[in-house]
């Protein structure tokens, strides 16, 4: 039973990343309607910088250990914005005018680049933090096995968790959150009530950035290291996990993501794990096809007015 609620733990831990990478994609996905494969970029290269950053603040700079994370921190999210608003103005806002079905070309072409932009930026070098509040916290023990997560950990979940919260809550009774909702639904009909779509438009793809972002953040300090390609593989999971809880509410989607979390980490506990990307791909794309079409933010209109 102990081992049980071991995976259960990690799949927490992992639950609390997706959270926030399907949040955010389903902000985004509010605005496009289309699969936007750049996001999962976001998330890698935002982690890349943050080590990079820590890297640079440590050796360069002469840093002490926090302060050098808490620059590349600070990095990641300056960049993270910056790209998020470059992809909304100059490819994602021109090709939802005239264009809507290039999206998925057009962030996968975006993906690739910011792939290769983290390889030549580390010059094709693993660059590792060293374990970052690796205490760990028994939460159950039995004889010799101890159910336990490590304090940052507990940490990362914890902004996690506070983040979502206050998103979810800022985007249920916010303005901005009234008019997302308005633009997501109809754009034209937004725009014609006085809504300045391009400004919502804008918003919504940097909120959504930033949001991967923090989950790139918390991977990588937790991890230690992201691959190169970790981009373009988290671009295509994030499309799937969204679809558990749906694309037409972050917070929904944000829950559906922790939930498949925690199935992952179960059958990595109980099954092999070689098998276990095959398993949840099945599951999802299954998912996918039987989900009524209406739920999957098919859009009937789009961007009209100019930006």
């Amino acid at each position: 039973m102990l081992y049980f609620f071991q995976q259960v733990l990690n799949g927490v831990h992992s639950g609390a990343l997706y959270a926030l990478l399907a949040f955010g994609y389903a902000l985004i996905n509010g605005m496009l309607h289309r699969a936007n494969i750049a996001h999962g970029a976001v998330f890698a290269i935002s982690g890349q910088i943050t080590i990079l950053g820590a890297v640079f603040g440590w050796q360069v700079l002469w840093m002490t250990l926090p302060a050098a994370l808490l620059f590349g921190t600070a990095t990641a999210f300056i960049y993270a914005a910056f790209i998020s608003y470059l992809l909304a103005r100059n490819v994602l806002a021109p090709l939802a005018r005239q264009s809507p079905n290039t999206i998925v070309a057009a962030t996968l072409g975006v993906a690739i680049a910011l792939t290769e932009l983290g390889r030549i930026a580390s010059d094709t070098k693993d660059f590792w933090l060293p374990p970052i509040l690796s205490t760990p916290i028994v939460f159950a023990s039995s004889m010799d096995f101890r159910a336990t997560l490590t304090l940052l950990q507990i940490v990362n979940c914890s902004i996690a968790v506070l983040t979502l919260l206050l998103a979810s809550t800022a985007l249920a009774g916010s303005h901005f959150g009234r008019q997302w909702r308005a633009v997501s639904d109809d754009p034209g009909m937004a725009a014609m009530v006085g809504i300045d779509v391009p400004k919502i438009f804008s918003r919504a793809i940097v909120f959504g950035g930033l949001a991967a972002a923090l989950a790139g953040i918390l991977a990588a300090l937790h991890y230690g290291n992201i691959g190169f390609g970790t981009g373009l593989f988290f671009g295509l999971k994030v499309l799937f996990i969204t679809a558990i809880g749906g694309f037409h509410s972050p917070s929904r989607a944000a829950m559906g993501a922790a939930c498949f979390a925690i199935v992952e980490s179960l059958w990595a506990g109980y099954f092999p794990i070689e098998w276990r990307d095959v398993a949840m791909f099945l599951a999802l794309v299954a998912i996918l096809v039987l989900r009524p079409r209406d739920e999957l933010g098919v859009q009937t209109s789009f961007l009209r007015q100019k930006s």
